[in-house]
């Protein structure tokens, strides 16, 4: 996947617009099934995949014993005794590794890395799910978010979900990695009509960001829990047990030490991820994602600050490039798409 195709600032309003097509076969896709295989994963992961229907998906995490992140991931209900777990790429083997470390021998569960059966496109932005229409019979206005089917798309047999990572509607097709080629093809000509744009990774970070999706490695990761990074509600609170719940539940009653906020700079700079960030002269952190969007025209970011300093309106300085910026807390997301 390129930085770009035709330009970030192009890609990511063509998203924003219309809609726009990535390639994210470098995701990772690992699967588990047994009859054990809910079990297995209800103790690995944070959220509770008891609740899942078969054809229904949700956001969770691989957590430490310190409620911190291995990883997150989306889990996808194939089965009652299957599921798919879409990681990040650069932590496919040693998410495989971690998962299966953690399956008790006595338990019917077997998790294999699938990486290499799935290629995966995502068509994202407010005429994506119109433009997909055309090239399926399966009823895409009935699929919910965060739900999925299986049927063909441009006459190649797919797997269809209702999920993004562009604060976008859309869907994100699972397509065997000899077929791809074909449906990017077909999406891209049938989306000529449209003006659809193939968008690189760098539209793909601006758009989360405006969205404030996390990204792994940058905003959360092994030293940031679930609780700090505000995304409580990737944790299924009434399971009994997983890896680091106790920590999670202690700080849920006692309240995290640090909160991941938003912030926006009020002038042209622009804050980047690891810059310092400072509170009355003291460096309290540093910014874990910045940049200023096309869209939206404001810089923006993400930053962990001591939950003391956390409310709406705080303000702090940033380090950019030798001149302190004041910045402000403001409201996550920046950016929330129109349901009419």
């Amino acid at each position: 996947m390129p930085v770009d195709y035709s330009g970030i600032t192009e890609e990511h309003m063509a998203v924003r617009t219309r809609a726009g097509l990535f390639d994210v076969s470098h995701m990772g896709e690992i699967e588990v099934a047994g009859s054990d295989a809910i079990l297995a994963i209800q103790n690995i992961c944070s959220n509770d995949v008891s609740k899942l229907s078969v054809g229904q998906a949700h956001y969770s995490a691989l957590t430490t014993q310190r409620g911190t992140f291995i990883d997150d991931l989306l889990v996808y209900r194939i089965a009652d005794d299957h599921l798919l777990l879409v990681v990040n790429a650069a932590n496919i083997e040693n998410d495989y590794k971690w998962i299966k470390s953690k399956l008790e021998p006595a338990r019917d569960a077997v998790v294999v890395n699938a990486s290499q059966r799935y290629a995966l496109l995502a068509i994202q932005g407010p005429e994506a799910i119109g433009l997909i229409q055309t090239l399926t019979s399966i009823d895409l206005a009935s699929l919910k978010y965060y739900w999925f089917a299986t049927g063909e798309v441009a006459n190649l047999r797919v797997t269809v979900s209702r999920t993004g990572y562009t604060g976008e509607d859309g869907v994100e097709i699972f397509v065997p990695p000899q077929s791809a080629e074909r449906l990017w093809d077909a999406i891209l000509e049938t989306g000529k009509s449209i003006d659809i744009r193939p968008a690189g990774l760098g539209a793909r970070d601006t758009l989360r960001l405006e969205a404030s999706m996390r990204l792994h490695g940058m905003d959360i990761d092994e030293t940031t829990s679930i609780l700090e990074a505000g995304l409580g509600w990737i944790i299924g609170w009434t399971k009994p047990s997983f890896i680091g719940s106790e920590v999670l539940r202690r700080q849920k009653v006692e309240g995290p030490p640090r909160k991941l906020v938003g912030f926006e700079i009020d002038d042209k700079l622009i804050a980047r991820h690891g810059y310092s960030v400072y509170i009355r002269d003291k460096q309290v952190g540093q910014v874990s994602s910045g940049t200023r969007t096309p869209f939206l025209k404001k810089s923006i970011g993400m930053t962990y600050l001591p939950s003391e300093y956390a409310d709406l309106d705080t303000e702090f300085e940033i380090d950019v490039r030798g001149k302190r910026a004041r910045a402000r807390v403001v409201p996550m997301p920046f950016y929330r798409r129109s349901r009419s």
